[in-house]
């Protein structure tokens, strides 16, 4: 479950993404009364395996029961506001009515390791950067994004505004851009790739996860507002 908003004087409406239908919303009746047989199952985070009937507008959600009960290991601030940035991030990514079976996986694995790893914010750039390559959007790493030479130089600079990296030759026209080392894009393609290439990583260098920040606040046109909360929490 991604998020909810009140319906009336006991129902919900949740926005949930499902290995089957993507996002979808969908109305949990009487889930705000005190014995709601959806209580502690119909959380944020929380896996459910769903039984819901069509209606007209929404569906209308019958049955639920718990797969990974995620919301009790997130009840600590940063959890939850890391568990906050991937819904959000998930949430304005993904269409309704679209079946995306990998940003399902994506998700769940997320949710999974911030509940159970240590230093759970550390999630976050592998996480932006792998929904960005699953949905085609991940920024070019061989090539300059202004002028398309391949990236000769040892150091690069991030244009987040052309939503990748430009050379030395495009940065004497846009100036003030925050420098990549080799290291850094290094470290960005091994963040990008997929577990089973054998040379992923979860560990983001500081110039890489801010690199990150960027190219998601690009293709969203505003900064997550649960990265901002998160940011209140501190290091």
């Amino acid at each position: 479950m991604l998020r909810a908003r009140p319906l009336g004087e006991a129902d919900r409406i949740l926005t949930l993404f499902t290995s089957e239908r993507g996002k979808l919303d969908a109305v949990a009746k009487g889930i705000r009364r005190a014995r709601s047989h959806f209580a502690g199952r119909l959380e944020f985070a929380n896996e459910c395996e769903l039984q819901m009937h069509r209606g007209r507008s929404l569906d209308v959600i019958v049955s639920a029961e718990i797969h990974y009960a995620a919301w009790s290991r997130i009840v600590e601030p940063e959890r939850y506001a890391v568990a906050a940035v991937v819904a959000e991030l998930v949430d304005a990514f993904c269409e309704p009515d679209l079946a995306l079976p990998e940003v399902y996986a994506l998700l769940m694995g997320a949710i999974r390791a911030i509940s159970e790893m240590p230093g759970p914010r550390a999630v976050l750039p592998r996480f932006s950067l792998r929904l960005l390559d699953v949905l085609g959007l991940a920024p070019p790493l061989a090539a300059c994004v202004r002028c398309g030479a391949p990236l000769a130089s040892e150091i690069v600079w991030l244009d987040g505004e052309a939503g990748g990296v430009i050379d030395v030759a495009c940065r004497e026209r846009w100036r003030d851009l925050p420098e990549l080392r080799p290291e850094d894009v290094a470290n960005l393609r091994a963040l990008a790739l997929p577990k089973s290439s054998g040379t992923a990583t979860l560990l983001a260098t500081h110039a890489a996860a801010a690199a990150v920040e960027e190219l998601i606040a690009h293709h969203l046109g505003k900064r997550p507002k649960a990265v901002a909360h998160l940011s209140t929490l501190g290091a």
